[in-house]
């Protein structure tokens, strides 16, 4: 097994994250250090993250918890903030399934399992997050929803087509598949309509549901089952969809 998909599967962290602390030279291999992510090791070899010997994790879980204003969306921080992780006592080493700012709320996954956190967070999976999105700047136009639905072009470039249901005057609901930094919020700025406030409601077929804020709660087989499928589905309908276009343009 490739070293970086090793630790992801110790619950280290995802797979990219897991390739960057080995970059940043934390891991040895035997005693001695490694900067290779596709280094091969065994489960007979004595492997350490910044000195702590790790082993591959014989159950993986998926908690959601509805995550409160405040609270950071890391493993452990630096500034002595709250974090998503230290609302779920476990004797397991979870970590975040993405992000969401310090201060949105909502549904976020933690989990153990750095090949499941992998396919949903990386961006060829393309995995849907809906938000419910109170902005200012007055009542929302048509005009502001239809560009959002066409693609606004941001700094780093123009973001896919969003799917936008009005709410109310200033309350929309907004579907991604990308998962670019404060996208949500950039796109609301570009139109004119700055966020007041950002709940996550659903990431991929999971719904927030009525899981109070600060609360957490186990998926079941069946939820995390889903959970695979929905990126294998979006992955298929891409394929899919690349292949309608290919032929169209012949």
């Amino acid at each position: 097994m490739r070293l970086a998909k090793y630790l992801a599967s110790a619950g280290v962290a995802s797979r990219r994250a897991a390739e960057e602390i080995v970059r940043a030279g934390r891991v040895t291999v035997g005693g001695e250090p490694v900067r290779d992510p596709a280094r091969d090791v065994s489960e007979t070899d004595e492997v350490a993250v910044d000195g702590s010997p790790v082993a591959a994790e014989r159950e993986h879980v998926v908690f959601a918890l509805n995550k409160p204003a405040g609270v950071v969306s890391t493993a452990r921080d630096t500034h002595g903030r709250r974090t998503v992780v230290s609302l779920v006592p476990s004797e397991l080493r979870l970590y975040p399934v993405g992000r969401l700012d310090a201060d949105s709320t909502g549904l976020i996954l933690l989990t153990n399992d750095g090949e499941l956190a992998n396919r949903l967070t990386h961006p060829r999976f393309e995995i849907e997050k809906t938000y419910r999105v109170v902005v200012g700047g007055g009542p929302v136009a048509q005009r502001d929803i239809e560009a959002l639905r066409l693609g606004v072009k941001l700094d780093d470039g123009m973001t896919a087509p969003a799917r936008v249901r009005r709410i109310s005057a200033d309350t929309l609901e907004l579907t991604i598949h990308e998962g670019r930094n404060r996208q949500v919020k950039r796109m609301c700025d570009l139109i004119g309509h700055p966020v007041r406030s950002l709940t996550r409601i659903r990431f991929g077929g999971l719904e927030l549901g009525d899981l109070k804020v600060g609360a957490y709660r186990k998926l079941t087989e069946p939820e995390v089952a889903g959970l695979s499928a929905a990126r294998a589905a979006r992955r298929d309908g891409a394929r899919s969809s690349s292949g309608s276009r290919r032929s169209r343009a012949g």
